[in-house]
């Protein structure tokens, strides 16, 4: 057996343990026992929304969203036309993949969007930001064919969506007094910088939502409880200081000495404008020391903040579609939504 094979993963990862039997730190998984490591758990749940796909503008050029808006019911039909309905809540939400993948098609985007909107009665605008070419050089799959992409081009996509969005809030039913941003890790890296520049500007979101968010571009050492949850789950838990290092410097196209608070928001020079923030992070992530040292960088600011726990998995467990943990941090956003 190896360590990660002995991990205490979550129920349905436990089942699939057996992939792992045999893997060193420093080894991967095979192509086969990766694919079926991460194949899904379940069906997509089904909720009656419609999801439409549109180009905004934006200072780079289009950027493509893709809208969720619950359907009303019957009753609600019959109560309130379109016009007297109240408005609902509503979140830009932003995917993950290093800052180099990533579209609105996977589940990390298109599942968590239905599901959050599904769950709270919400609208939710799923961003697709220009990528990074990789390290590599290998050009990124960006829809227009852009290559050469740096900061600030993610963040100045994602908050053309954002102020599109508050702007158009009544076309879309949504109250432009609730309007959240969130996003999953490198995505939770862009909610969290839009966050401090929509503060900057004086005009913060209402609330944040940063899922295994990547925080800083030189990682926190782990606590001693996050140390043996990742000597635990080595190989899985990934993100060695040194690839999160030069992921950041492929972000920000320069030394990492030179990185500010708009692209790794740990950076920046004040916390306390920030909103209510919700900071979920994975038990066997490697990123897990950078969301909880964020989350206690804006408590000791004064900011409101819910550090959860996702026990037993991963990182990258809202791309997992039936997991009963990702289940669980969609619930844990769609309740902020509904009760705040």
């Amino acid at each position: 057996m190896s360590p990660a094979a002995d991990a205490a993963w979550a129920p349905q990862l436990a089942a699939r343990a057996h992939l792992l039997e045999g893997l060193g730190p420093e080894d991967a998984l095979s192509p086969e026992a990766e694919a079926a490591w991460r194949a899904p758990f379940g069906a997509p749940e089904s909720w009656d929304l419609d999801i439409v796909d549109r180009d905004l503008p934006g200072p780079h050029g289009r950027v493509p969203v893709r809208i969720y808006t619950p359907r009303a019911s019957g009753d609600a039909v019959e109560a309130a036309d379109a016009a007297t309905a109240p408005a609902r809540p509503a979140l830009v939400w932003i995917h993950g993949g290093g800052f180099q993948h990533g579209d609105l098609d996977m589940p990390e985007a298109h599942e968590v969007s239905r599901g959050v909107a599904g769950r709270a009665d919400a609208v939710v605008v799923s961003v697709f930001y220009r990528l990074c070419d990789e390290p590599s050089g290998r050009p990124a799959p960006n829809l227009d064919g852009e290559t050469g992409i740096h900061a600030p081009i993610p963040l100045d996509d994602v908050h053309a969506a954002f102020t599109w969005v508050r702007e158009h809030a009544a076309e879309l039913g949504a109250d432009p007094a609730r309007i959240a941003v969130g996003g999953a890790s490198a995505g939770g890296d862009l909610a969290a910088c839009l966050s401090l520049r929509l503060a900057d500007e004086g005009a913060p979101p209402w609330q944040s939502f940063l899922m295994y968010p990547v925080a800083h571009i030189e990682m926190p050492a782990p606590d001693a409880e996050e140390a043996a949850a990742l000597a635990a789950c080595a190989p899985l838990g990934g993100f060695p200081a040194e690839s999160v290092a030069v992921m950041g410097e492929t972000y920000t196209g320069r030394p990492r000495s030179e990185a500010t608070g708009y692209e790794f928001p740990a950076l920046a020079a004040r916390h306390d404008h920030l909103p209510p923030t919700l900071i979920d992070v994975a038990e066997f992530d490697g990123l897990r020391p950078s969301g909880r040292a964020y989350a206690q960088q804006l408590e000791a600011a004064g900011v409101e903040v819910e550090l959860a726990l996702s026990r037993g998995v991963p990182h990258g467990h809202l791309n997992k579609v039936g997991l009963a943990e990702a289940h669980a941090s969609m619930d844990r956003m769609a309740r902020r939504l509904r009760e705040r």
